[in-house]
């Protein structure tokens, strides 16, 4: 006996979470007792429920689970032990006298089973609650570091379509339970920016009636709630959140509540930000040429072409696997890399070709006098300089000490014909860029359409 709660002890005590901790104890039962089955439920006083420890969501209401598990409870309340539910056992587990949630274990010696739960019951209970509180902490450090993140995206970026989707993917990691859809307030109607579509109707109808009344958050029984984006008393939007199972509670409405104020003012920043900017010709962290400039100059450049039938070539860019830089390193790493590859590109460029900021971690580069030929050798030299290039990380934070990254390029090159227009130069070129993140990444594509 005394050996066996040796090995429980020593099989969980490196499980850092729910799901770890689940998994290392149905592989010390099935091993040393050949169960059948071994679970974990656990009571989860924010959504006044039981779940399944292995589980990161429960939907209470799924074929009435939720009162067979109250049930169980309850009769545990009287014994430590149940064995009339299915053929299995129910031991609980209990802290200070009250019980926190049981174990169902499903085939086994019973006898056994019972006899040595006695004992580590008492040792699975303690583990169960300090990952239980480990991973709330951690909910908490999560929650405020993605508030200064949200505050952060702003330093770098202002552009909606770009500033959007990333405090979408941020808060839908965040919050797996839900559903996340923001949408932003455009000439008098809500739009859909991230992310790509919603198709629930009880979503759509909810969000046209915030249009008139914006003064409220919606929690209704279908598990919806609504979170208006507000600035100055301007309704800018609303960030919405769908349950996948349980009802909304009182933490994660407030978690909301405050991600969506810290939303509120990052996207009026961003909004004020991208109208001055207009005016500007400059990309504050790459030194490239901003969007508004990047298009006016095409239209000089083509026009130029067309005038003097010269060549004009443009090659898209796009750093590879950019979001998983971000999610892995933080948003001040990904700037880095920016910055970093926007120097190496730089490098490369001839003293009268134009870079521009396309958008996020899309660049065009117009090539001037320059055929497809031509245009190849330059982006196969510039994903060569990028692809030796290490990204250093301790220039950010000096923990990151020798944590250096390589990373890579796509590229689609397009050539300028006499029938195209300004804006057929860039959308050519970004098809062959699709392309080559489609097989590949890391490549070059050239798109060799032809006009009729």
């Amino acid at each position: 006996m005394i050996n066996l709660i040796e090995k429980l002890a020593k099989s969980i005590d490196s499980a850092e979470n729910s799901k770890n901790l689940s998994g290392a104890l149905r592989d010390f039962f099935i091993k040393n007792f050949k169960v059948n089955r071994f679970d974990v439920f656990v009571i989860d006083k924010k959504r006044n429920t039981v779940k399944d420890l292995s589980k990161d969501w429960v939907n209470p209401n799924s074929d009435n689970k939720n009162e067979t598990f109250k049930s169980t409870l309850e009769n545990l309340k009287t014994t430590k032990y149940l064995t009339n539910y299915q053929d299995s056992l129910e031991y609980a587990l209990t802290k200070s006298g009250n019980i926190v949630g049981f174990i169902r274990i499903s085939g086994g010696n019973t006898d056994k089973l019972i006899d040595f739960l006695q004992t580590a019951s008492y040792i699975i209970s303690i583990k169960v609650q300090n990952i239980i509180l480990a991973e709330s902490m951690q909910k908490n450090i999560d929650f405020y570091e993605l508030m200064r993140n949200i505050a952060k995206i702003i330093e770098t970026q202002y552009e909606l379509n770009y500033v959007v989707p990333l405090i979408g993917e941020m808060i839908d990691k965040f919050m797996p339970d839900y559903l996340i859809y923001i949408f932003i307030k455009s000439n008098s109607k809500m739009e859909l920016l991230w992310p790509a579509n919603c198709k629930d109707p009880n979503i759509l109808a909810e969000v046209k009636a915030l249009q008139e009344k914006y003064d409220y958050s919606s929690v209704k029984k279908q598990g919806i709630g609504i979170f208006p984006l507000v600035n100055e008393n301007t309704l800018l939007g609303c960030i919405t959140a769908k349950s996948m199972g349980a009802e909304f509670n009182d933490t994660d409405v407030n978690y909301l509540e405050q991600l969506a104020k810290q939303s509120s003012s990052t996207i009026n920043r961003a909004i004020v930000y991208a109208e001055i900017l207009k005016h500007a010709t400059m990309d504050a962290l790459t030194g490239f040429y901003n969007r508004h400039q990047l298009e006016e100059r095409i239209k000089q450049e083509t026009s130029k072409a067309k005038r003097q039938k010269t060549p004009l070539c443009v090659i898209m860019t796009d750093i590879d696997f950019f979001k998983r830089v971000n999610d892995t390193y933080g948003h001040a790493a990904g700037d880095l890399v920016l910055k970093t590859v926007s120097k190496t590109i730089r490098s490369q460029l001839r003293e009268y070709d134009i870079a521009g900021r396309y958008g996020g971690e899309e660049f065009a580069l117009l090539l001037p006098n320059t055929r497809t030929e031509e245009a190849i050798m330059v982006a196969e030299r510039l994903r060569k300089a990028v692809e030796n290039k290490k990204v250093d990380f301790s220039k950010i934070n000096s923990e990151n000490t020798g944590a250096l990254i390589n990373v890579t390029i796509s590229s689609g090159i397009y050539e300028f014909k006499k029938t195209d227009t300004p804006g057929d130069l860039l959308k050519k070129a970004d098809k062959a860029l699709y392309e080559a993140k489609e097989s590949g990444r890391n490549k070059i594509v050239v798109n060799k359409d032809e006009q009729k």
